[in-house]
């Protein structure tokens, strides 16, 4: 939000149920009983929605799976269908999806021409997209971010390593050859703010650094940055009984290669191009303290 501020936007959030940040105005909605307030959308410059359950922080059961689709492509639906009906449509949807679009793919390189993949995540992307369809049908011009791992000090994938990397338990996971797409929280939030800025961008945008990394890789600049040792790998068998196989296999075994194409030839900077730059960045050591 503050972010949005210093834009130059009036930021208006989605709520479901709870109090707004205060200072922040707030149109209800709610995509399990299907409403929203339509009004309070009339005239509206631009939408982000990027609403979801969590993929990766527990085991993927028959329900957890279900609410993890419904919990995009609900939201997703019913948002479009509202602001397609408006007299006055925002000129512009940025829309949620993630690299896991395109599956495990080795060290092949990935832009947004590559084919989506066909295990659970890539599913739930290519549906999550598809429900946003419809606004890019209707004149509004369009913008799907497929989202890396996001690196933040607070959550996250970052936030649950830091732990055991910090009393020097961290190691690399599997082979640690796949590689992790990865995107500093700053350089997410301006790159959805470009998306929101820039008429020439459409269609779907990765939001990865552009220097992805092995996971051997990010252990090791870790480690470095921290200071601690990474040799001992982590085990994968506890891994697996907490989280199952299917979640450990596609999610932390296996890896994308993700270029930011569709950025980068629209102009977008990043801040933070590199690992080690960005996690020092990140958890406050840009001075190497």
């Amino acid at each position: 939000m503050p972010r949005l501020v210093a834009a130059g936007h009036r930021p208006i959030a989605a709520v479901r149920g709870r109090e707004v940040s205060p200072g922040v105005e707030g149109i209800a909605w709610d995509p399990e009983t299907g409403t929203m307030d339509a009004a309070a959308l009339d005239g509206i410059g631009g939408v982000v929605h990027l609403a979801g359950a969590g993929i990766a922080d527990r085991r993927w059961t028959d329900s957890r799976k279900r609410l993890i689709l419904e919990s995009r492509t609900k939201g997703t639906s019913l948002l479009v269908s509202t602001l397609v009906d408006l007299e006055h449509p925002p000129s512009v949807l940025v829309s949620g999806s993630a690299t896991g679009y395109y599956g495990d793919r080795g060290d092949e390189v990935l832009t947004e021409d590559s084919p989506p993949a066909e295990d659970f995540a890539a599913q739930v992307c290519q549906r999550w997209e598809a429900a946003a369809q419809p606004a890019a049908e209707a004149g509004i011009r369009l913008v799907t971010v497929r989202s890396g791992i996001v690196l933040g000090r607070h959550g996250g994938m970052l936030g649950r390593v830091l732990a055991p990397f910090r009393v020097g338990l961290g190691g690399r996971l599997g082979s640690g050859q796949q590689y992790m797409s990865w995107v500093s929280i700053d350089d997410e939030v301006a790159a959805i703010l470009h998306a929101l800025d820039h008429p020439s961008l459409t269609g779907p945008a990765n939001v990865t650094a552009p220097n992805p990394v092995t996971n051997a890789e990010f252990t090791t600049t870790l480690g470095h940055v921290l200071g601690r040792s990474t040799v001992i790998p982590t085990p994968v068998a506890p891994l697996r009984l907490v989280y199952g196989s299917e979640l450990v296999t596609d999610l932390l075994l296996g890896g994308q290669r993700v270029l930011p194409q569709a950025l980068e030839a629209d102009g977008f900077g990043f801040a933070n191009p590199t690992l080690d730059g960005a996690l020092r960045v990140v958890l406050g050591r840009a001075n190497g303290v």
